[in-house]
């Protein structure tokens, strides 16, 4: 088990050279299944305006396609 970056008090503990010679950039690869497919879609120009004045157009498609696909 990996020791804990965190102290009793909730303070992070100071980073060692050890720990910088052993650290990987970025996050770890998600599994398989929930791995993300870039697509490409023809929309018309009203859908895109709407979608683009959205915070995540992405999830908003997707929430909305799996309701209508039934997933």
């Amino acid at each position: 088990m990996k020791k804990s970056l965190i102290d009793a008090d909730g303070e992070v503990q100071e980073l060692s050279d050890d720990f910088f010679e052993r650290a990987k950039r970025g996050r770890p690869p998600l599994p398989d299944g929930f791995k993300k497919r870039r697509v490409n879609l023809m929309l018309d120009t009203d859908v895109v305006k709407e979608l683009q004045r959205r915070d995540n157009a992405s999830a908003f498609v997707n929430a909305l396609l799996r309701e209508k696909l039934r997933l």
